[in-house]
């Protein structure tokens, strides 16, 4: 397990990671919310725009192998966005729609 690993590193990582069909990071539309290291134990809180959204088990997978590098354990918790933050998402998410031409 690696101690050494820091917070920006961290963040680094997964600010890379992109929605599959809205043009901006997860970091930017919020859905990753939190980053913390306990213990050299990685805990990445994610918020969903809903409980069940379909491809929920993409984007947390998409975290895991942006975090892969740093060989420790990756927690990510789910929780669902409050309504401030939805509404920040849905605004970006109807400005930045790729579109399949």
């Amino acid at each position: 397990m690696n101690h050494n690993i820091s917070k920006p590193e961290i963040q680094q990582a997964v600010a890379g990671v992109m929605h599959p069909t809205i043009n901006c990071s997860l970091l930017e539309l919020g859905i990753i919310k939190r980053v913390e290291i306990e213990n050299g134990k990685i805990i990445i809180t994610m918020a969903f725009p809903f409980a069940n959204i379909p491809i929920k088990d993409y984007l947390i997978n998409s975290v895991r192998e942006a975090t892969e590098e740093f060989e420790t354990t990756v927690e990510i918790k789910s929780v669902v966005m409050t309504k401030d933050e939805l509404q920040k998402f849905l605004a970006l998410e109807k400005t930045k729609w790729r579109s399949h031409d």
